[in-house]
């Protein structure tokens, strides 16, 4: 994969992110109710406690130690309890489908845009938007192009758009990817 992830502001976790789809992937899934670079940081927590981040030690961790170990603080999520029990479905997911090699929701059978849509919504934890918003960083950051990929990822695979983390990769778009989503919370706001 090209390009060196800058979603955290932390060497070390956008090295793991850049490094491992499953930390992506994970981060991904953590991106909910938190700021997203706190949710991308996740997997770096795990991968401390764990000795490693690894998506067979990670589906087959012990459900209560693993909850434990995402809990500690600093916590992976401020819901870690239960983001902890998603990110183990999610760890079971891609070892019982894909033989725990992430990227081959991706790369299995040449697939397109539109298909690879499917089999991200198809994760535990990801809806329609998660799924868009991760083809789109696939695409935008990952070098991850299939045919009609940016169709697939609706608005967030729009060039030079500043909607999701699929368009961070420094910490001006950072602040242009936040000043976007505050003004959607407003005009969503003043539509009720």
């Amino acid at each position: 994969m090209p390009n060196k992830l800058n979603l955290t502001g932390d060497a070390e976790a956008d090295k793991l992110l850049s490094d491992d789809p499953f930390a992506l992937l994970t981060g991904m899934l953590l991106d909910q109710q938190v700021a997203m670079e706190l949710a991308f940081a996740g997997p770096k927590k795990i991968a401390d406690r764990m000795g490693g981040f690894d998506v067979v030690k990670i589906a087959e961790c012990d459900p209560e130690e693993f909850v434990e170990l995402c809990v500690q603080k600093p916590a992976i999520h401020r819901y870690g309890g239960s983001m902890a029990k998603r990110v183990q479905a999610l760890a079971q997911h891609v070892v019982e489908r894909y033989d725990g090699r992430t990227e081959r929701i991706w790369t299995d059978g040449d697939p397109d845009g539109k298909e690879v849509l499917k089999r991200l919504k198809a994760l535990p934890g990801y809806g329609d938007q998660k799924a868009r918003i991760f083809l789109a960083l696939l695409g935008k950051q990952r070098g991850v192009q299939p045919q009609g990929w940016r169709e697939a990822a609706g608005a967030y695979g729009d060039e030079g758009s500043r909607r999701s983390i699929a368009d961070v990769v420094d910490e001006q778009t950072l602040q242009e990817v936040r000043s976007f989503k505050k003004e959607q919370k407003a005009a969503a706001k003043a539509a009720k």
